[in-house]
């Protein structure tokens, strides 16, 4: 399988400065996010609401992300990437901040859902940088080095959240709130002020020297063009399982599941979220440089493996301890695909040409993957119970390795260095 690789796949690469910026920043707004993670289920639920009312505030913030996606690639095209982030990082404290003093059930779920807005501005912005700015050998080194900052904030920021809970529900969304601030001061006065990827690919050079814009495919990669590809088709199936998963029961019902099934409070739904992302982090110590390497369809196969079976044991567990082993086998399963998807979309839309609606698509398929998964779940759980509930997210799963394993996986060829697809 490595036959299909470049030889320069496996010599050190220097990673831009800009990208260390973008680690940074996504580590700050992860430890705002953990925080505000395990409490948000239980503050919507202290307005006297049923477990599947609760579940849809959590899902709320990822439908109007979905809304907005396709909005946030003209932002970007408008503003530049880092007039859309710091932006779209602003909506999000705002939105924060907000939340923090909801009188209501209604007034959290507008707030929170406002949020989302500013989300998919910043996410959007920040996908088409890295994937522009991360070498083709080492997207999955970068794709792993981003996430990781993330985790690391997600293993930190539960714990605290649960922490602050005890200070009051409320408190979480003002200090998330200021987590956002400090983001947006940090990519504004040390990131540059960059150009979209059509303007970039104006001035490419490779080693040869220039490359024509008519080699660049024009900076432009149709949607169409894309979803003509099998492996980005199987992409957003299997980025939908994740969203699904990961992004929407994990968030929705581990903290409820604890508080109900186990018996305990939001210090224990803060640790199992911290340790589902510690499984996650140790998965990308190594996920990345195999999805570079061993390819990308293996490490996406065994992470949808991973990840659906951990999930579905995990409305099963009726020990504490028990519950946080197989937080841990989850999340390992969602470390070992995040690289790999993240560098199977970077495959698909090269350094240097313009995704805007490929990089949208992607991500939709996982929020509404996010937004499904709680409500569906959630009112699993309401006529059912929590097992059958968290079993769905393994039949997601296996429904995304159906898609996979016919597909042929993609490798870090530069665009500019194969055809061009055809204009469409």
């Amino acid at each position: 399988m490595s036959k299909n690789f470049p030889a320069s796949t496996a010599q050190p690469v220097s990673i831009p400065s800009e990208i260390k910026v973008l680690v940074a920043a996504a580590f700050l707004i992860a430890i705002g996010f953990g925080i505000v993670a395990p409490v948000l289920p239980q503050f919507a639920q202290s307005f006297h609401v049923s477990v599947g009312a609760a579940a849809i505030v959590v899902s709320v913030f990822a439908f109007t992300r979905l809304i907005f996606a396709p909005l946030s690639g003209v932002l970007v095209e408008r503003l530049g990437e880092r007039g859309t982030y710091i932006t779209g990082i602003l909506i999000v404290a705002a939105s924060s901040a907000a939340c923090a003093f909801a009188q209501s059930y209604w007034q959290l779920l507008l707030f929170r859902g406002l949020g989302g807005i500013g989300s998919t501005m910043f996410t959007v912005s920040a996908m088409g940088l890295l994937i522009r700015l991360a070498p083709p050998q080492a997207r999955g080194k970068v794709s792993s080095l981003y996430a990781g900052s993330f985790l690391l904030g997600n293993i930190a920021g539960p714990a605290v959240g649960g922490l602050l809970a005890g200070f009051g529900l409320a408190l979480p969304f003002l200090v998330y709130a200021g987590a956002l601030l400090l983001v947006a001061l940090l990519v504004g006065t040390m990131l540059p002020n960059t150009r979209t990827g059509v303007e970039a690919g104006k001035s490419t050079r490779t080693k040869a020297g220039p490359v024509p814009v008519k080699t660049v495919s024009q900076g432009v990669l149709p949607l169409r063009t894309a979803l003509g590809i099998p492996a980005y088709r199987a992409l957003l199936v299997s980025s939908f399982a994740n969203g699904w998963s990961a992004f929407g029961i994990r968030m929705a019902l581990v903290p409820l599941f604890a508080t109900a099934a186990l018996g305990a409070g939001p210090e224990v739904a803060g640790i199992s979220l911290a340790v589902f992302a510690i499984g996650t982090g140790v998965a990308l110590t190594f996920s990345g440089k195999l999805a570079d390497t061993w390819g990308r369809k293996p490490m996406i196969l065994l992470g949808l493996a991973v990840n659906g079976i951990g999930m579905g044991i995990l409305g099963f567990t009726g020990d504490v301890m028990w519950f946080f082993a197989i937080s841990l086998i989850a999340g390992l399963g969602s470390g070992l695909m995040g690289p790999a998807q993240q560098a199977t979309v970077a495959d698909v839309i090269g350094n240097n040409r313009s995704g805007g609606k490929v990089l949208a698509t992607f991500q939709m398929s996982s929020d509404f993957g996010a937004i499904i998964g709680p409500i569906a779940a959630g009112y699993l759980v309401d006529l059912f119970s929590y097992g059958i509930a968290f079993s769905m997210a393994t039949a997601v799963a296996l429904i995304a390795l159906m898609f996979w394993l016919p597909a042929r996986g993609t490798h870090p060829t530069p665009p500019e260095l194969v055809p061009a697809p055809a204009a469409s």
